[in-house]
This record gives C-alpha cells, structure tokens and sequence, in this order.
C-alpha cells in the first residue's frame, strides 16, 4: 500500500514497489501480492480496501503523516508492516511492526563510531533542512547519552563572511570533532571552512558528487546502506538489482527488497517474536517494541572515494 499516484512521494513510492516486486519475483511469490496504490489524501481508503480484501500484512503506509493517521484513525486494521515510525519513536500498537530509512538509525549508529574514534568534544554545524536539523537532533542525543560533550552549535550559512566567523570560532573552541549536517551541494564548501580533526556527516553527504567534489570531502565519515557500500558483495548475488538512477531512489528500492523478506515472515499467522539477519539496508534486528533496528556500514572519503571506514585508516 504506497502512495503512487501522489505527486510528492510517487517516485519515492515506485522505487519501494520497484524493489518490493522484485524481490518476490525472484522468489516466484508475486501472485501472493497486492498492489493498492493512493494519492496525497488516500491511505484510508486505501486501508480500507486492503482491509476488506483480507491480507493477511499490510505493507505501509510510506510517510510518517500516514502512518500517523492510520495509527490514530484505523484502529481495526490487519497486520501491518509500516515503512516509516512515528516521529516520538512511541510503542507501536500489537500487530503493527516498523521497518524504515530512518536517519535516526545512521546517526545513532555514528555518534556511536565517534566515540569509537576517541572523540569526546563535539561542534555542531547544521543547515536549515528539517531532515538535516532531526538528523543533528538524533546524533546529538546519542553522543550525549554515550558521555560525549557538545561545545557549540553552529547555523550554516554560505555568506563567506559568516564562514569566516565561523572557521574562527571552530577553530578557537575545544572540540576535537565536527558534526557537519549539510546537503551535498553545500558539503565541499562548508568542509573548506572547518579546523582540522574528525568529520561526521548524514548519509546524504555525497549522494550525486563528481570525483572531483568528493575529493573535497577527503576523510569525511557518514552511514550507508550495504546495498550502496557494498554492491559486489556475493550475499546480494542473487537479489536483482535495478539501477534508479539517484541514490535516494536507491535506497528506497533496496527497502522494497528488505521489506519483502520481512513481509514473508510476518504474514504467517504466528509471527516469529526474534527476527534477525543481514539486509540491504543494514543489519535488521526486531526489538521488544515491534521496530526493526537498523545498522548500515560506516564510510569514509578516501582519495575522493567512498569506502567502508576502519579505525586503522
């Protein structure tokens, strides 16, 4: 159940499907499937048809707004493996499992390789981008809450005189590593102007960057997806691959593939309680609260080269 016919989220909805259906293709399983597709203001309809129709699991909706209103407004519903979580990450309701690309998983996961790294004080530098702003929000509650210490928090702003403010500052602070939560258009330059020492960044730090650009980047840390960090490794051999032609896409396409696995354990009547194993998105682990924990592969800029990341490099 995605919203394919919305303007907003069709494309993102597609790659889900793309991915979904091969998945199921390859295991000879597509029959089993039900494609119900909605607009902008459509899940509930949509909710309900897939209802009346009997499925044994409901895969979606897609957006955390849709999953809100399905929570809030179907309170009779079958199984249901949503592709988002809510936004407070509260207790799902029995019956109702999350799986998602949520950038709370990356960051928490980075925050984690930080400390990791000997990191212990942390500067801060965030665009105005809701989805860059709530990844520097999961990060920093992950550091604090591993002992970490935040020792500024700066606004970036691409006025060079304001960079120059700004490489003042960072370079007079104590922290010993940056936070860098930026849009790819903006990375290379925002780098340039950060003190020497350890770079963090979201997962979306390089998506569509020449060589050139991610040379910029050089030892710039973030999180991906194996399906991307890893696309020769011989366990995805037998998955079909499609390229989407943009590494969101992508990412969406290999959630479609790791939501059919999922899907074929929990449309049995007696779902299995631990579920647990290697996906394209990371490492899925079911936790008590019905979410499924997410653990990509930290990577960093080598030579203008993403490459899986070792503490020995």
């Amino acid at each position: 159940m995605l919203p394919l016919q919305s303007a907003l989220y069709g494309r993102a909805a597609e790659a889900v499907k793309t991915g979904f259906m091969a998945a199921a293709n390859a295991a000879g399983d597509s029959a089993r499937v039900q494609v119900i597709a909605h607009g902008d203001d459509g899940v509930l309809p949509a909710f309900a048809t897939a209802t009346a129709a009997g499925v044994a699991l409901i895969v979606g909706p897609l957006t955390r707004d849709d999953l809100k209103t399905v929570l809030t407004l179907a309170p009779a519903r079958p199984r249901v493996l949503a592709l988002n979580q809510p936004d407070d990450a509260s207790p799902l309701p029995v019956d109702t499992y999350a799986l998602a690309l949520s950038v709370e998983s990356d960051a928490a996961l980075l925050a984690r390789q930080a400390r990791d790294d000997g990191a212990r004080m942390l500067a801060t530098v965030a665009s105005d981008s809701p989805l860059q702003r709530r990844f520097k929000a999961s990060f920093v509650a992950a550091w604090q809450r591993g002992g970490g210490t935040v020792t500024g928090d700066y606004r970036f702003d691409p006025n060079p005189d304001v960079l120059a403010v700004l490489r003042r500052e960072l370079t007079a602070g104590t922290a010993d590593a940056t936070l860098l939560c930026v849009g790819p258009a903006d990375a290379a330059l925002a780098k340039s102007f950060l003190p020497p020492g350890s770079v963090y960044a979201s997962s979306q730090i390089t998506d569509g960057l020449p060589a050139e650009m991610l040379r910029d980047l050089e030892g710039v840390r973030y999180v991906e997806i194996p399906w991307l960090a890893e696309p020769d490794n011989p366990a995805y051999a037998r998955l079909p691959r499609t390229a989407m032609g943009d590494p969101v896409l992508d990412r969406l396409y290999a959630l479609g593939l790791d939501a059919y696995l999922v899907a074929q354990l929990l449309a049995s009547p007696d779902p299995p309680s631990r579920i647990e194993f290697d996906g394209t998105t990371g490492h899925l682990s079911l936790t008590s609260g019905r979410y499924f924990a997410r653990e990509g592969k930290v990577m960093v800029i080598r030579g203008g080269v993403p490459s899986l990341y070792s503490a020995r490099q």
